[in-house]
């Protein structure tokens, strides 16, 4: 028996040293911090690591986590200046920075910060209306670190930060500032449109504008060079006429053959023969007969009348068949009259002639009226021709 009583006594005394060494060591964690009590009263604060603790004298009070930690609120209702009731929901961040004053300061520093939480907003957003409510987060996060900051700072705690999650006005007042949203931004549209369409124009008009300025510069420049070259072009036709030194016969006979071209067109109604024509007349005669003789006994044919041109000082036929008729019955006049002049007379070549003069001094327009008429010589072998009827004089 009193082996057995020795063996209890044994094991007693190995549990009380094992509970005894327990109680003893102490490794505490990477950032929390354990509150050491000896007899009910504060020793000491334990940092991470290994400790060795006066069994059953000393004894962990509360173990602190002193990270950084982040607290949710639940919405809390809060009424703003102008009487409208909106959910707040409130996010904070704080840490503990002295593990005694969190447990000894404080019962529950959540609680106590959660409640803070609530007066503070309620007291900073009471002073503002619903717009400055949601339009100055950053200044009632401001307002409500530095009241918590403060409130905190004797419990060991810092508050980083304060954030406003959500702030959720009435339904009814977000109809009425999503329909006032809406015409603001339809007004935007519309104004942005407007803009848009004003701009459009601008430009169209500038391009317009440039447009016809090009368009003109090039119409001026296009024919400023079909003048340039016009000009060279009868420049160099006056050279080569002068080069050529073309004598009238031949300036005589080109006009001849223009006039049917003149003559060609079917809308051509009235014809103008200028009052030159009988002095280019007179200058094709003296080129085949060598002479101007002053009578002419050859039959002509019936003149047309003409009709004179105030303008240009020549005649108007009425058509371009009669113009032509008219022009080839004076060509043919001419020649007859020259012809007949050179064998019966014998005159010799007077230069007066070139420059549309009779010897007597009278002008080529004067001799568009024919002379009167002589009797031709019997030794001609012709027999006797009527004389021509009198032209009419020109103007």
């Amino acid at each position: 028996m009193e082996n057995i009583g020795l063996w209890i006594v044994l094991l007693i005394l190995v549990i009380v040293v094992l509970v005894a060494l327990s109680r003893a060591v102490r490794i505490v964690p990477q950032s929390v911090a354990l509150v050491i009590e000896r007899l009910g009263k504060f020793h000491t604060t334990l940092t991470p690591g290994f400790h060795l603790l006066v069994p059953f004298i000393d004894k962990v009070r509360a173990g602190v986590d002193m990270r950084e930690q982040v607290v949710s609120f639940p919405p809390q209702p809060v009424i703003t200046s102008d009487n409208l009731v909106v959910e707040i929901d409130t996010v904070i961040y704080f840490q503990v920075t002295d593990a005694r004053s969190a447990v000894y300061e404080i019962a529950n520093y959540i609680t106590a910060i959660e409640q803070l939480t609530v007066t503070t907003l309620r007291n900073v957003i009471g002073s503002m209306d619903l717009e400055q409510t949601l339009t100055s987060r950053d200044q009632i996060n401001g307002q409500l670190r530095g009241v918590l900051d403060e409130a905190t700072g004797r419990w060991g705690i810092r508050v980083n930060r304060v954030e406003l999650k959500s702030i959720d006005p009435p339904a009814s007042v977000q109809g009425a500032m999503e329909q006032q949203m809406r015409a603001e931004r339809d007004r935007r549209a519309a104004i942005l449109t407007a803009e848009g369409v004003k701009q459009s124009q601008i430009l169209t008009a500038e391009g317009e504008k440039q447009s016809a300025i090009l368009r003109a510069e090039g119409s001026a420049q296009s024919k400023i060079l079909e003048a340039e070259g016009e000009a060279r072009a009868i420049l160099q036709v006056f050279e080569a006429i002068h080069r050529g030194n073309a004598d009238p016969k031949l300036l005589s006979y080109q006009y001849i053959q223009m006039l049917p071209q003149l003559a060609n067109g079917t809308s051509n109604t009235n014809w103008v023969i200028p009052t030159e024509f009988t002095a280019a007349m007179s200058s094709i005669a003296k080129g085949f007969g060598g002479g101007g003789g002053t009578g002419d006994d050859s039959p002509t044919p019936p003149p047309v009348t003409p009709t004179t041109d105030f303008l240009t000082g020549g005649s108007i036929l009425p058509s371009a068949g009669d113009a032509l008729a008219e022009a080839q019955r004076q060509a043919e006049a001419a020649t007859a009259d020259a012809t007949e002049s050179g064998t019966r007379s014998g005159a010799p070549f007077d230069p007066s002639a070139e420059r549309g003069q009779r010897p007597g001094g009278g002008s080529a327009q004067a001799r568009q009226t024919p002379p009167a008429p002589r009797p031709r010589p019997v030794d001609g072998g012709e027999g006797d021709v009527p004389p021509p009827p009198p032209a009419p004089p020109q103007q």
